[in-house]
């Protein structure tokens, strides 16, 4: 297959922004992937700030980031990803150049545990304005589970809406694809 699947595109556009030294923000930890990830991308002169509500996800992601020698890269925040003004360093605004959502529920964790469209939301408008210019937001949006549509219709209308003189706002997804495939929503800042 030529076309690019959902997490590797996501990954495509991370690497076209973020650069060694510079910071970056992943909205929900998750088992620490995308933690890893970005922290391979800002380097040793980077930072990353990674955010999760649930105590696993913060156990899962140390040992990934240990184990691969990035954990001096980064901040892992237990806490909302809505509450990313409360952590972020000063000198980080206007030094962020991407960052990740992959929303839905923790992988092999409790599946009744969801990301909400409001947290999302407010994390999203909250980010947006400490965004470098050209800085991207990702969010990789699972809707397959129980919550999950109307997360999906109420973060699609917010983006929909979203002034078109602030951002560029690009959906890729697959579109055949069985089981409500997860699509991706890009926001890069002008």
């Amino acid at each position: 297959m030529k076309l690019d699947r959902i997490l590797p595109f996501a990954r495509i556009l991370l690497e076209k922004t973020v650069q060694p030294g510079d910071i970056a923000v992943d909205g929900t930890m998750g088992n620490g992937f995308d933690t890893a990830f970005l922290a391979g991308l800002t380097g040793e002169t980077g930072h990353v700030y990674s955010f999760d509500i649930q105590n696993e996800a913060i156990q899962n992601t140390r040992a990934k980031l240990e184990n691969e020698g990035l954990h001096n890269r980064c901040t892992l925040i237990h806490d909302g990803h809505e509450q990313l003004n409360k952590y972020l360093r000063k000198e980080h605004v206007g030094k962020i150049t991407g960052a990740i959502f992959n929303l839905g529920y923790l992988p092999g964790g409790d599946k009744s545990i969801i990301t909400q469209a409001d947290t999302t939301k407010a994390a999203i408008e909250q980010l947006f304005e400490l965004l470098a210019p050209e800085g991207i937001i990702i969010l990789v949006i699972y809707h397959g589970h129980p919550g999950g549509s109307q997360e999906r219709d109420a973060l699609m209308d917010y983006v929909q809406n979203f002034p078109q003189q602030k951002a560029h706002i690009l959906k890729y997804g697959f579109i055949n694809q069985a089981n409500n495939p997860p699509f991706i929503v890009a926001i890069e800042k002008k």
